[in-house]
C-alpha cells in the first residue's frame, strides 16, 4: 500500500466564452428583425429613446436595489456616456431610420462588415498587427458586402438612402468599438452600460420628440414583444455580452463574430418576416466568411509577415 499523500487534482473550469459567443449572435442577430417590428408600428427615434431610457432606469435601478457600490470614475463615467452616444444613439439612431426602407437581413449583413473597418482602424490606432492574410481577408469581406448591397439596388429590392443611413450606422458601431478599447474604460460593466443607455435614452428624447409624430404609434402586440425584446435582450443582455468579449477578445476577434449574423439574420428574417433570400444573396456571403476566416485565424507559419511600414517602403 501507498503511503504517499492523495493529491487533490483541480477540475477544469467550464469554457463560457463560446456560449457567451453564441448567445451574444442570437440576440444581435434577432436585434434587426425586432427592430424591423418595432418600426413598423413606432417611429424609429421614440421607439429608441424609450429603449434607451427604460434600460438605462432598469440596469442602474437594479444595482441600487441590491446595494452595488458604484465603481465608476467620473472619467469612466463620461467615456461610457460617449459610448452611448456613438454605440446606441447614433449607431441605432442611424440604423433604424435606414430599416424603414431597406430589408432587416440587409440591414444585418451591411453591420457585419464591421471587422472590417474595425481591424483596419485597430492596426492604425491600436497597434493590432496587419499581415497579407489579414489584408486579403478584408478586401473579400468588403468585395461580399458589396455584391450583395449592389444587387439589392439592382434589383430595387432596397431603397439607395436607407442603405446610406445603414452605412452610416456601420460607421458609428466601428467607431465606439475603437472608442472602447482606446479609452478603456474601468469599472463594472453592467453600470457602464446603464451609463451607456441612460446617456443614448437622454441625447435622443428632444430630438424624438421635435422631429417625430407621437400620434404615429401604433400599439400592438407586435410591437410590445419586439420593445421588451429590445430592451432586456437587445440593450441590457446583448450589449453586456459585446463589452465584455471586447474585454476578453479583443477588438478585432470581437468584431469578427458579426460576420456569423448575416446568415442568421437572413434566417430570421425570413422565418418571422417572410423576407425573400435570393441566391446571389446566400452566395455573397462567402467571400465575407472566407475574409474572417483569414482575418482570425492565427498564423502558424513566418509566411505571415507584416506589411512593410511607411518608413521601411
Amino acid at each position: 500500500m501507498s503511503l504517499a499523500p492523495s493529491i487533490p487534482v483541480p477540475r477544469s473550469r467550464f469554457n463560457t466564452l463560446p456560449l457567451a459567443i453564441g448567445l451574444f449572435c442570437l440576440l444581435w442577430s434577432y436585434a434587426f428583425v425586432a427592430g424591423k417590428i418595432g418600426v413598423t408600428h413606432c417611429p424609429p427615434l421614440i421607439l429608441l429613446a424609450a429603449r434607451f431610457s427604460l434600460a438605462g432606469i432598469l440596469i442602474l435601478g437594479a444595482t441600487l436595489i441590491r446595494g452595488d457600490s458604484w465603481s465608476l470614475s467620473w472619467r469612466d463615467a463620461a467615456i461610457f456616456a460617449v459610448l452611448g452616444i456613438a454605440n446606441n444613439a447614433l449607431y441605432l439612431g442611424l440604423g433604424y431610420t435606414g430599416l424603414q426602407s431597406v430589408s432587416a437581413g440587409l440591414g444585418g449583413l451591411i453591420v457585419s462588415a464591421n471587422p472590417v473597418f474595425t481591424a483596419a482602424l485597430a492596426a492604425l490606432l491600436l497597434g493590432e498587427g496587419m499581415t497579407w492574410r489579414k489584408a486579403s481577408g478584408l478586401l473579400l469581406g468588403v468585395i461580399g458586402v458589396t455584391a450583395i448591397v449592389w444587387h439589392r439596388l439592382s434589383v430595387g429590392t432596397d431603397s439607395w438612402h436607407g442603405i446610406v443611413f445603414t452605412l452610416a450606422s456601420l460607421a458609428s458601431i466601428v467607431l465606439g468599438t475603437i472608442l472602447f478599447k482606446l479609452l478603456a474604460p474601468k469599472g463594472s460593466l453592467w453600470i457602464g452600460n446603464g451609463v451607456q443607455n441612460l446617456a443614448a435614452g437622454i441625447v435622443l428624447t428632444p430630438v424624438a420628440l421635435t422631429f417625430a409624430d407621437v400620434h404615429a404609434i401604433n400599439v400592438t402586440p407586435s410591437l410590445i414583444g419586439a420593445f421588451a425584446f429590445l430592451v432586456l435582450g437587445g440593450s441590457i443582455l446583448a450589449y453586456w455580452l459585446w463589452f465584455h468579449l471586447l474585454e476578453v477578445c479583443g477588438a478585432t476577434a470581437a468584431s469578427a463574430y458579426h460576420f456569423l449574423m448575416p446568415p442568421l439574420g437572413m434566417l430570421f428574417a425570413f422565418l418571422v418576416l417572410g423576407e425573400h433570400v435570393e441566391a446571389r444573396d446566400l452566395l455573397g456571403i462567402i467571400p465575407v466568411a472566407l475574409g474572417i476566416y483569414l482575418v482570425t485565424r492565427p498564423a502558424k507559419s513566418p509566411s505571415s509577415k507584416p506589411l512593410p511600414s511607411k518608413a521601411a517602403s
